[in-house]
């Protein structure tokens, strides 16, 4: 039994001053049974948001034990910190503090989830934008009065607003935060601690559980965890930030097909997997694999299964991924058959969509359900078979395709949708240029679903309500000006950088013709609406066509049907 706390915690508050100068001095430091770092953007601007008004942000726990000198990353803060003789560990609150630190010391705001600014005029927390703005005041600068002074006098136009700067500054520097600080030379005491305070109201998630099962000790350098194989991926395809269960998940199905067994010996112990298929025990495919080559091999699988994704299957961001279990899947068979012929990837691209387009439902459980089958389904030594077994498991031609009068960016019919106007090559409607990935990339950042992509064509409040959450009032125009309330200036007159040709086809890659645009001039917003609506129709039920190629036979390769042959002759002979 673990024993309890040699001393009982004592009670103190420190400004965010105090905070973010112990963290760029390396006093503060993150254990190695804390989660990784998760929150986004808008979790950021909600803790500043709730600073200023005097918000209570919750207490911290704070562990105070002897630090070694180490190369310190904390969110994108990087410390060359020294040794410390009694450092403060967190035990609870390493996402406010991480925010903290890295929105308001300049080095680390560069990070777009930390990079916030105040606009002084609108009272409110926003991106910093690309270009100076006078009246968008950077954070590390309005954290810093003689930086404030600097950019007052840099801009004299903005004099009236000073005194508000100065209050959110003050407000900023001197906001307290209560804290309990403990002495203790257990670290299973302080395991215990954290594990009650994240599991009793709030429950960690299993990626969560698995991270601080196998953390190891703090003095790995450049380790990999399930947060940097996510920055890999994202920083290397463009293909946006895949959530932790997602990466446990898929690391998990490379490794066996049982993606819900029980993690806690997934290296090793009594309970460690098998090589064969045992009552009760799990089928691992590497049994005696290290941690570190695990996570090595299962990002390099992922980054193969989301390649497939993006240049074969149509899906370029993990904002328009319909469901996330197709990536586990997708990973498992790839970590086995890295390279595949042609002939299996144009059957594992119909498999794909047609298991988008049917959907988890059919299989018992729903995603639960989809997850185990699918898995399940690919043998590592057995490409051919695997693709035909997984092609059998969707094998509904008659399923409908997406119902175009609901548009909802989180939900995987949309992003169906979205898939297919993708394909259609999306030009700018303002320079007549094609969109790419790195757009898309730049404008959804950490965003889990394709939203700030997507434009109103007309304004949403000039449409009659039975016909808002139809898909034929958007557009897909990755550009950074989210706050557009439409595109309608750009649909109904040419801009006059633009030929009259360019600008036709520009309109034509978003499914809009003249006569529909004219209709929009003259008024008639539901006609547009209904003409629109049924050329999107057409074009993505030939999308679907397509891509899951339902009346075509799942013939596998040549290849492998004369490996097949061969082994037959070899038999008998």
């Amino acid at each position: 039994m673990t024993s309890g706390l040699d001393d009982r915690p004592s009670a103190t508050m420190f400004t965010v001053e105090n905070l973010v100068n112990m963290a760029r001095s390396g006093e503060i430091r993150i254990p190695h049974f804390q989660r990784d770092f998760r929150w986004q953007r808008q979790d950021v601007v909600r803790l500043f948001d709730s600073i200023v008004r005097g918000y209570p942000v919750g207490s911290l726990l704070l562990w105070r034990r002897p630090a070694p000198a180490q190369v310190l990353k904390l969110g994108s803060l990087e410390i060359q910190a020294p040794a410390v003789s009694a450092a403060r560990w967190v035990v609870d609150g390493q996402q406010r503090i991480t925010s903290l630190a890295s929105a308001l010391i300049p080095d680390a705001s560069r990070d777009p989830r930390f990079a916030l600014a105040y606009n002084l005029r609108d009272q409110e927390f926003v991106p910093t934008p690309a270009e100076e703005e006078p009246l968008i005041v950077p954070l590390p600068v309005l954290f810093n009065l003689t930086r404030v002074l600097q950019w007052f006098q840099k801009y004299p136009e903005t004099l009236e607003y000073v005194d508000r700067a100065n209050n959110i500054t003050q407000t900023l520097r001197q906001f307290q935060i209560p804290a309990y600080e403990v002495s203790q030379n257990d670290v299973k005491v302080l395991q215990d601690i954290f594990d009650r305070m994240n599991n009793y109201g709030k429950r960690l998630s299993r990626a969560e559980i698995f991270s601080a099962l196998f953390a190891d000790d703090e003095g790995i350098k450049n380790r990999l965890t399930f947060d940097k194989i996510a920055e890999h991926l994202d920083e290397d395809l463009g293909f946006g930030t895949v959530d932790n269960d997602t990466v446990l998940m898929a690391m998990l199905a490379r490794r066996g097909p049982d993606v819900k067994r029980e993690i806690r010996n997934e290296f090793g112990g009594e309970e460690g997997g098998s090589r064969g298929n045992h009552l009760g025990r799990a089928i691992i495919d590497f049994p005696d694999e290290a941690r570190d080559t695990a996570y090595q091999l299962g990002e390099a699988a992922m980054r193969r299964a989301i390649a497939f994704l993006q240049e074969e299957a149509g899906v370029p961001h993990v904002g328009m991924l319909p469901y996330r279990h197709l990536l586990v899947v997708l990973t498992r068979l790839f970590a086995h058959h890295p390279s595949p012929d042609s002939r299996s990837i144009r059957l594992l691209r119909r498999w794909f969509w047609r298991a988008a387009v049917v959907g988890p439902e059919v299989f018992k459980g729903s995603t639960t359900g989809a997850v185990r089958f699918l898995v399940f389904a690919v043998k590592p030594n057995d490409l051919t078979g695997s693709i035909q077994e997984l092609l059998s498991l969707v094998d509904y031609p008659k399923t409908p395709p997406p119902d175009l009068r609901r548009f909802r960016s989180n939900e995987a019919a949309t992003k169906i949708v979205l898939c297919s106007w993708w394909a259609n090559m999306p030009r700018s409607l303002d320079d007549g240029n094609p969109f790419d990935r790195e757009d898309l990339s730049e404008v959804l950042l950490d965003r889990p679903t394709a939203l700030d992509a997507v434009r109103y064509i007309v304004p949403r409040s000039t449409i009659p309500h039975e016909y808002r959450l139809w898909a034929a009032n958007r557009a897909l125009v990755p550009v950074m000006e989210a706050n557009v309330a439409s595109i309608e200036p750009l649909v109904t007159q040419r801009p006059l950088k633009l030929s009259e040709a360019a600008w036709q086809a520009a309109l034509a890659s978003h499914l809009i013709s003249s006569n529909m645009a004219s209709l929009i001039t003259e008024g008639r917003t539901v006609d547009f609406l209904k003409a629109r609506q049924a050329e999107l129709q057409s074009q993505l039920t030939s999308f679907l066509e397509r891509m899951c190629e339902w009346n075509f036979e799942n013939t596998p390769s040549l290849t492998s049907l004369l490996v097949e042959d061969l082994a037959e002759d070899v038999g008998r002979a």
